[in-house]
């Protein structure tokens, strides 16, 4: 399905010098540094990360982030996918479709990489219109503690592989840092 943006806007990669206007984005959007700084060392310390903004001209109106995710499963078997977050747009921008976008973008290219699984820790009433179901009906729940069920989300994208496959999901060490 072909997803309208606002005139103007397009979706790419992020570029080495918009990381300040990514940051930006994220305390707009969540109003605290957790989000921005979790981006910085994010984009720091971690291959394989997919960074993708919204951009209106010059201006980072939206921003998505997508990092490794192991489901671990026991006796040590992991299996590698990764988590959607965050995802944010500046709040004047919002309602227009600019999220959605990002979200979706980022989706088929998780697919096309042949990643086999996307988690996200988010609103229920905003990720099942991507393909998002809650985790706990896959037999698989977050590492972090007291996340409600319904919150925690996957969207499978590689049905073979999730076949039998049930454990806790843990996201990146950065995600931990709280400064």
């Amino acid at each position: 399905m072909a997803f309208k943006l606002p005139p103007g806007v397009i979706i790419a990669e992020e570029r080495p010098w918009d990381g300040e206007s990514v940051g930006r984005v994220n305390r707009a959007a969540f109003e605290s540094e957790y989000e921005a700084l979790l981006v910085d060392r994010l984009r720091e310390r971690c291959p394989g990360i997919l960074s993708l903004v919204a951009r209106k001209g010059d201006q980072v109106v939206g921003h998505v982030l997508f990092s490794p995710v192991r489901i671990r499963q026991g006796e040590g078997q992991d299996l590698i996918g990764r988590g959607l977050g965050p995802l944010s747009v500046l709040p004047d921008r919002q309602g227009q479709g600019i999220g959605s976008a990002l979200c979706r973008e980022g989706l088929q290219r998780m697919k096309a990489a042949g990643h086999p699984f996307v988690v996200v820790l988010g609103h229920s009433g905003y990720y099942p219109r991507f393909g998002f179901t809650q985790s706990s009906q896959h037999g698989i729940r977050c590492a972090f503690e007291n996340v409600p069920d319904e919150a925690f989300m996957i969207c499978i994208l590689k049905p073979a592989s999730m076949k039998g496959v049930s454990g806790v999901a843990y996201y990146r060490p950065e995600f931990d840092e709280t400064a």
